[in-house]
């Protein structure tokens, strides 16, 4: 398709546009400043994955909008297929190839033949005129846009080369006026850094190109009525469809087991090495993506396209990829007014050169022909991106989803981590204590207690309900979840609550709350209570002292009683600790440690959601509720508390990356442009040296691929 309309609910209106002829960072910058000027919000476009996304298309004609692209010399394409042998850019470097080692053959080889002006020039017109159709075309398009690019540079400079030696070949000037190998040099040495900046940055896309080819072509779908199955195109897979699964399969939209058993690997999905043991029982949800390692199986279909997971997770890697963090603005301002910064400079040069300290023509020509090619405004524009594309796409291979590239600066700079406990350092698999019954109590108490919880899947409740069900049906009505304190229903006319010992204590205006975990009275009367103990996840204790380690506080904020939440803190070396917050009271914490430093909070449940929200940095467990992802800027796909650690580590790394990135790139040009501007570099190795530039900055951030994050 050439326009992609992305998902629903938060992402309606959201349109992904395949831009082809994007040759450098600031071409992006361009298209995006045009859609920009067009009304459309929240506008990204990256020239890496030559892509652009928008919002508030409804409003616009995109029609319209696909036409001022081509018009600004780019085309709107059907999506980008995988390339397959040499491409373009390749195809012209080995064009230019041979004509240009001839031109520079006669710089070592004494034979008349090789210097004769008429033969370079034939030599150098055919790489000049490819420079033109590579180079002078995006120069061209990019002063449009009002962002000239690096194009410009490569183009004054390699056409000042070919006729400054063209016009000494017409009037016979003599070999003082022969820089035919100059301009082919530039334009074949510039080709040549674009081929291996090309298939890096490819590389900085692999975990997002793994990730869609998770998804099998082909699947097994059987047939209701016959029971017999039939190859079928994945993409013609409904929801309710039945598919066979066999050992060595990949699962290949979400769905249900409802027949069978087998081990799921769904490492490339969660980053959790070891298989999962799938049944009808407990563990019947499958992921599409993932692979039946040993099995046989027939699932139902519940989610396909877009709405499956995989979907939903190359969605949300693509947009964090497109999002550009805050330390981008500063080199996207740079960029945007390098080029003519440089085109003066240029001219400074070759006056100053000439006029003040007469040098001659000829060297200032030089002098100013490798200023203009030793400039590199795409290092500066290519530091962020391709970082926070590896980082973004390594994460995700580790089961870590991170909205947005602003989150992996966030990531960077978290001083203090807030921790839920229930769910998020605890496991939630409760053992429930031996009931401790009132003088009110009846007979069918418990198992009143136990209806009533089994209206709400909190833990808590659902291990409640299943100590105390007794087999018989108690039909609660109107049972209403309050927020942070419990639940409340109606059976038989009388209404019954179950909740917190501080619930009770001020729903029957009790001078002092039991001690208890958990309480079910009515309106006038206290009449079961039950302790409850939760088990600490493994690993929990090892990820605080990372955390420490990174100098980050760690808190505890809890509802629970002030008692097990202390012990939970010293079990594990959690520095401090807020107990027994209800919902806003927890939110008011949030904020106040937000307006102290950096702060993040990891919580998985509805009552966390305004506090994931508060918080500087929102994470939250992929196992969570869907209100508590909705609100996190990380999603821990895997429940380990290796994963939060490492998602703190690549966000450090990723942003040193790009750190790193930009020195050199501002380091490179500061320094190079003034070695150029005094004549200790020729145009030649000037085109060399811009070459490598770009590729020095996309291979630093592919190290970040293979980096130790913690």
């Amino acid at each position: 398709m050439k326009t992609e309309t992305a998902g629903k609910s938060a992402l309606e209106n959201i349109v992904k546009l395949n831009i082809e002829g994007m040759t450098c960072t600031n071409c992006a910058l361009g298209i995006e400043k045009y859609l920009q000027k067009q009304g459309l919000e929240d506008v990204h476009v990256n020239f890496s994955t030559a892509e652009a996304i928008f919002k508030n298309a409804s409003e616009v004609n995109l029609k319209k909008i696909e036409k001022g692209i081509e018009k600004l010399g780019y085309k709107v394409i059907e999506e980008a297929s995988e390339e397959k042998g040499l491409n373009f850019l390749e195809i012209k470097f080995l064009f230019t190839l041979p004509f240009t080692g001839l031109l520079l053959a006669a710089m070592f080889i004494n034979a008349s033949w090789l210097h004769n002006p008429w033969l370079q020039l034939l030599l150098a017109i055919p790489v000049y005129l490819t420079g033109l159709q590579q180079f002078a075309r995006s120069a061209y398009n990019s002063i449009k846009t009002g962002i000239p690019n690096m194009d410009v540079l490569v183009t004054l400079g390699s056409t000042a080369a070919f006729f400054y030696s063209l016009t000494g070949t017409l009037l016979e000037l003599g070999p003082a006026y022969q820089y035919y190998e100059t301009a082919a040099s530039i334009i074949t040495l510039i080709l040549m850094g674009n081929v291996i900046e090309h298939r890096s940055v490819k590389q900085t896309t692999s975990a997002l190109r793994e990730l869609s080819h998770l998804q099998p072509d082909r699947a097994r779908k059987i047939n209701a009525k016959s029971k017999v199955f039939e190859w079928v195109d994945t993409k013609t897979i409904q929801n309710g469809d039945l598919i066979q699964l066999l050992t060595g399969d990949r699962v290949p939209v979400d769905g249900k087991l409802i027949e069978g058993e087998g081990l799921i690997n769904e490492s490339m999905i969660t980053g959790e090495s070891m298989p999962v043991e799938k049944n009808t029982g407990k563990e019947s949800a499958l992921i599409g993506g993932t692979l039946v390692e040993n099995g046989s199986m027939i699932m139902q279909t519940t989610a396909v396209g877009a709405d499956t997971t995989l979907a939903g997770i190359i969605r949300l890697v693509k947009e964090a990829q497109q999002h550009k963090p805050p330390i981008q603005r500063m080199a996207d301002r740079v960029s945007a007014i390098f080029v003519p910064a440089v085109v003066l400079i240029t001219i400074l040069t070759f006056l100053l050169s000439w006029l003040v300290f007469s040098i001659g023509l000829q060297a200032s020509f030089m002098h100013s022909v490798a200023v203009l090619v030793i400039a590199c405004p795409c290092a500066m524009g290519l530091a962020t991106p391709t970082a926070v594309m590896v980082g973004v796409g390594r994460a995700a291979k580790n089961g870590i989803l991170i909205k947005g590239g602003a989150t992996i600066e966030k990531l960077h700079k978290v001083k203090q981590v807030v921790f839920d406990k229930t769910g998020t350092l605890t496991t939630g698999h409760f053992k429930v204590g031996k009931p401790e019954l009132f003088p009110q109590a009846g007979e069918n108490t418990l198992a009143l207690w136990a209806a009533l919880e089994n209206h709400s899947n909190h833990p808590l409740a659902q291990a409640i309900a299943k100590a105390f069900d007794n087999g018989q049906t108690y039909n609660f009505n109107q049972v209403v979840t309050l927020k942070g304190l419990g639940l409340k229903g109606f059976y038989h006319g009388k209404t019954y609550y179950a909740g917190s010992a501080r619930f009770a204590a001020q729903k029957l205006q009790l001078n002092e709350a039991p001690e208890a975990d958990v309480i079910f009275f009515d309106d006038q009367q206290l009449l079961a209570s039950v302790m409850m103990e939760d088990e600490i996840k493994p690993g929990v204790a090892k990820a605080v002292a990372v955390l420490h380690k990174q100098h980050i506080k760690t808190i505890l904020l809890s509802g629970d009683r002030k008692k097990k939440c202390k012990q939970i803190a010293e079990q594990v070396g959690i520095d401090q600790v807020f107990a027994e917050q209800m919902p806003d009271q927890k939110l008011e914490v949030i904020k106040g440690l937000s307006s102290e430093m950096p702060t993040a909070m990891i919580g998985d449940g509805i009552n966390d959601a305004p506090a994931l929200s508060a918080a500087d940095l929102g994470i939250s467990f992929g196992q969570a509720s869907q209100v508590a992802i909705q609100s996190a800027d990380v999603i821990l796909l895997k429940d380990d508390m290796q994963a939060l650690t490492n998602a703190f580590g690549l966000g450090k790394k990723t942003v040193l990356t790009i750190k790193q990135n930009l020195f050199w790139a501002f380091f490179y040009n500061v320094i190079a442009i003034p070695v150029a501007a005094i004549g200790l570099l020729n145009p030649m190795l000037a085109a060399l040296s811009m070459a490598f530039s770009d590729v020095f900055v996309v291979g630093n951030s592919i190290r970040l691929r293979f980096k130790k994050i913690n």
